[in-house]
């Protein structure tokens, strides 16, 4: 009797450990204000100097790099600020077929210039690397989408 309920026991403690821990994570909204609280110049600063990390620049490459990620930075910084004007107003709807394909055409057409100026500024090797980054970051956000279209499937599901 004694050795079941030491059995027992053990098999309730296991089962305590082996629970599923939750990560704590910061939600997407703290995220994004931390990001708006950044200026764009910060925001261009920080990003070059990951890329000169990464990429390996030089001087003149990064100061190169530094203009474009300005002008970037202050594109996505007016994006944030519209945006977030229009879902304290109400105004945020879901855009329509023709609103859909005008969004996805215009950031094809700026990677389509971002990708003509970075092999202008970059050497061989370095634009290598740096398309292949691209192409992670690109393939990370395609399972994120994967992931929250899951998530969502599985609370309507419940």
């Amino acid at each position: 009797m004694k050795k079941l309920v030491l059995i027992a026991i053990t098999f309730l403690g296991l089962q305590a450990v082996a629970q599923e821990q939750k990560i704590e994570r910061p939600n997407k909204s703290e995220r994004s204000q931390k990001m708006m609280n950044l200026s764009a110049e910060e925001m261009a600063i920080l990003q070059t100097k990951r890329m000169t990390l990464h990429l390996d620049l030089t001087e003149s490459q990064q100061a190169k790099i530094q203009k474009i990620n300005l002008e970037n930075a202050e594109k996505r910084k007016a994006l944030m600020a519209e945006r977030k004007a229009k879902k304290e107003s109400d105004e945020l709807k879901r855009p329509t077929d023709k609103e859909r394909f005008e969004m996805k055409n215009a950031r094809l057409d700026h990677q389509i210039a971002m990708k003509a100026k970075m092999k202008d500024i970059l050497n061989e090797e370095q634009f290598a690397k740096w398309e292949k980054s691209q192409a992670r970051m690109a393939m990370k956000g395609k399972q994120k989408k994967r992931d929250l279209k899951k998530r969502m499937n599985k609370k309507k599901q419940d």
